[in-house]
């Protein structure tokens, strides 16, 4: 059985990091979806590691949105994803980077509404280009 470190590899991002740890919350939460064990060794691996986190960009998107980009873009392995899925991930996100009421956030963060169109997205991270890459 490999461990969360060897399945991620050695070259993992922080950005990865999150995800599961998000995904390992959501399962932990909603164990109806299914059940994610993880030892002792990788959670602090994994907690290390969010905590060299300088600054967090939080693409906040209402579940209704990413349910809607799903559909359009009619990827195979989307198709299996329910609304109720997007619902608890993004209580999830919101409890963590938004109310800060899960866990602690590790670095500060800049949220930018996802649910607006791509112009409009673009114009928002040119307008925050020098924080973003300034860490």
């Amino acid at each position: 059985m490999l461990s969360l470190r060897q399945f991620m590899g050695s070259n993992q991002s922080c950005t990865s990091v999150i995800v599961v740890t998000i995904f390992m919350l959501s399962s932990h939460k909603y164990t109806a979806m299914s059940i994610v064990l993880i030892s002792t060794d990788d959670y602090k691996w994994l907690m290390t590691l969010l905590h060299m986190l300088s600054f967090t960009v939080y693409l906040r998107t209402s579940p209704e949105t990413c349910y809607q980009r799903l559909k359009t873009r009619c990827r195979e392995e989307e198709r299996v994803i329910p609304m109720e899925y997007l619902d608890a991930i993004h209580v999830l996100y919101e409890e963590w980077l938004i109310k800060q009421s899960s866990f602690p956030v590790p670095a500060p963060v800049l949220v930018i509404d996802a649910d607006k169109n791509m112009e409009e997205m673009i114009q928002h991270y040119e307008e925050n280009r020098g924080k973003i890459l300034a860490v």
